[in-house]
């Protein structure tokens, strides 16, 4: 019988584009892994710019097939003639087709031939039907909605949710589709399994004698940094043994702003922006910070808390981070409401109580082991293909609706 063919549509993987990008290669390492053939189509949209140039033929990422097709005109859209053509080719080869992302031009090109050559697809909607993204830019995101994205939601054999809140959260919007659940996985990097209290002075001296709180993430609106700031603000000036680092890309310009919210506090000096971190350097982050720290106002999975909680990392995280459930049912830290007050005391009794610290430290650790890894992960998500492509051509649009009852989803 030959393999499942999984074709993942996506804007963009550049790095600095965070979790999405990340998550896109690792579901079709897991899947190659399990004997199924995967590969990303995408462009060369790289934050406001673009990569060193399309490629169109493949290149191999991580071991993943991945072509490049590049972009005309302004970034926002990704508009791309090029992958719109290799997609009349690719989609009627896939076996299903996995698009990410909403309100740009490769998701709703995708879906479009998805429809024309009856090639059922799953959507992936990176949090965008959050209500608080999905309220910004309305009278724009309304009439995109009216013209392409109801029917693309409405036509897709599922709407794929990491989170059953990120699902409850869209479903509470009136849109029409079929929701399902299927949690993503993370590769661990084990040089970050093991805290390492040294690991930050190490690179960076001048944290030395510091009690790190970091931030790993873009820099962006949806990550709470306005409160980050200031709550740092208001616990630096009760003491000295504190240091902020942001560990992250900036490609939007908001770095601009953070730096002017920490002048106003007081505290520019006392905190480090290391630009974005791979390798050896995130591993250094992530094993030799006391705590981190995501206040998001929106997110719908939150692949760097996971990543801070494998490394034995307690971490303070907002309600608005869809995984924050999962976290406080396995006191793996603290959830708070996404404002100053909350936030600072939160950060100060995990720097206090270095026993709590290191207690919720092992149990994200064990979380992350038992949901979060591709071994937990991914069984789940290719079930949900193995599903999605067993409608045939002339199949039903909406047949995953038993496979959430089957158990793929809450």
């Amino acid at each position: 019988m030959p393999s499942m063919r999984i074709l993942h549509v996506i804007p963009s993987v550049s790095a600095s584009d965070g979790g999405p990008a990340k998550a896109v290669v690792e579901m079709c390492r897991d899947a190659i892994r399990r004997g199924a053939q995967a590969e990303i189509c995408t462009t060369n949209a790289n934050g406001r710019g673009v990569h060193y140039g399309s490629t169109r033929q493949p290149v191999d990422i991580e071991g993943v097939k991945t072509s490049y097709y590049p972009i005309v005109g302004g970034h926002y859209y990704k508009i791309s003639p090029a992958l719109a053509t290799a997609l009349q080719t690719k989609i009627p080869e896939a076996s299903v087709v996995h698009i990410h992302s909403l309100y740009q031009f490769p998701s709703t090109i995708a879906a479009y031939y998805c429809r024309r050559f009856n090639i059922p697809y799953l959507l992936r909607p990176h949090g965008t039907l959050d209500p608080y993204l999905f309220r910004r830019h309305r009278p724009r995101k309304w009439l995109y909605e009216m013209t392409f994205e109801r029917r693309n939601l409405r036509s897709a054999a599922a709407v794929h949710f990491v989170s059953g809140e990120e699902m409850r959260l869209a479903c509470s919007l009136g849109l029409k589709f079929t929701p399902v659940v299927a949690p993503l996985g993370v590769d661990i990097d084990q040089s970050i399994s093991q805290r390492r209290p040294n690991a930050f002075p190490s690179v960076w001296p001048e944290t030395a004698g510091r009690k790190v709180i970091l931030f790993f993430g873009r820099i962006n609106f949806k990550k709470g940094l306005d409160i980050l700031t200031r709550a740092f603000g208001q616990l630096a000036r009760k003491r000295q043994d504190i240091m902020l680092v942001i560990a992250g890309p900036d490609t939007e310009g908001y770095g601009a702003r953070v730096r002017d919210w920490l002048h106003d506090e007081g505290v520019l000096d006392r905190t480090m922006f290391t630009g974005m971190l791979t390798g050896a350097l995130k591993s250094a982050a992530l094993a030799g910070a006391t705590l981190f720290v995501l206040p998001s106002y929106s997110e719908n999975f939150g692949i760097a808390v996971v990543e801070a909680m494998a490394a034995g990392q307690p971490v303070v995280i907002s309600k608005h981070v869809n995984i924050c459930r999962e976290v406080t049912d396995a006191h793996a830290g603290l959830v708070v409401n996404a404002n100053r007050d909350e936030v600072a005391r939160a950060m100060e009794i995990l720097i206090d109580d270095s026993q709590l610290a290191e207690r919720m430290g092992l149990n994200g650790k064990r979380l992350v082991r038992d949901r979060f890894t591709w071994d937990a992960a991914g069984p789940k998500l290719m079930e949900l293909y193995a599903r999605v492509a067993s409608q045939s051509r002339a199949g039903t649009t909406n047949a995953v609706a038993k496979a959430r009852v089957r158990g793929i989803g809450l």
